[in-house]
């Protein structure tokens, strides 16, 4: 339920009232006199009651609160009551200089209504003057490209371990192997993979070594690193996949 205030004449609130009886007592504000301001601020509250006037519930809380501070201030040790006075005096000295500049607002609007004009656009000046030394510039410059790179998608060459080998036939390393053996007694079994730049083809040397053997074209002899390989057949190599078995080998690509 809201609470019905009225408006005293000649004050807008406690403060008002407090701030009037200072400044008519000649008080010294910084230093207020509790005791003092409260007698005062009873006896108007009293004419008020007196003359028929209905008191605001607000000038009865200002009046219980001076006699709060009044009755710290009669305890052996008063720290509090000095921090509410502290309190209070603030409270004025800020309300004294709202009513200031209150005054000084008035005085200046002498002539009623205010008028301005419309806003009017203004353009910009984005002209850059600002300097920056070169290194800054060029860290700057440097930051930015870096940026723009990590945005680029991996070329396709930051895969190529990844999801791309090197496919080798198992044909051509039997051709390789026939054209070792060519006219030749033999050679060592070891020297056949020391060409072989990847795994691929050091597995696909090996099958066709094993697609020789099973259709008796060659023939592996020794132990370790004494193995020699014999080419049994003879004959010419073919420049094609004549010289594979029947059929293909069994693990061709």
């Amino acid at each position: 339920m809201e609470t019905i205030s009225y408006r005293l004449p000649s004050f807008e609130g406690p403060l008002d009232l407090l701030l009037h009886l200072v400044q008519k007592h000649k008080l010294n504000i910084y230093d207020i006199p509790i005791a003092q301001l409260l007698d005062q601020y009873m006896a108007t509250i009293n004419e008020w009651k007196a003359a028929d006037l209905d008191v605001a519930t607000e000038f009865l809380e200002m009046a219980a609160r001076l006699v709060h501070i009044k009755s710290s201030m009669l305890l052996p040790k008063h720290e509090e009551a000095e921090e509410l006075r502290r309190e209070l005096t603030g409270e004025l000295i800020e309300y004294q200089l709202c009513q200031e500049a209150a005054r000084r607002l008035a005085a200046r609007n002498v002539g009623g209504d205010l008028f301005v004009r419309e806003p009017t656009e203004i353009s910009p000046d984005l002209t850059y003057r600002r300097l920056h030394p070169k290194e800054t510039l060029l860290d700057a410059y440097l930051a930015a490209a870096g940026r723009g790179k990590r945005r680029l998608p991996p070329p396709a060459q930051a895969f190529s371990g990844i999801v791309s080998r090197k496919i080798v036939s198992v044909s051509s390393k039997i051709i390789y192997v026939l054209r070792r053996l060519y006219r030749r007694d033999a050679v060592a079994y070891d020297s056949l993979f020391t060409q072989a730049g990847s795994k691929s083809e050091l597995v696909a040397t090996f099958l066709a070594l094993l697609e020789l053997i099973k259709a008796k074209r060659i023939r592996v002899d020794g132990d370790g690193h004494d193995q020699r390989v014999t080419m049994t057949g003879g004959g010419e190599i073919p420049a094609d996949n004549s010289a594979l078995p029947e059929g293909g080998p069994a693990w061709a690509e």
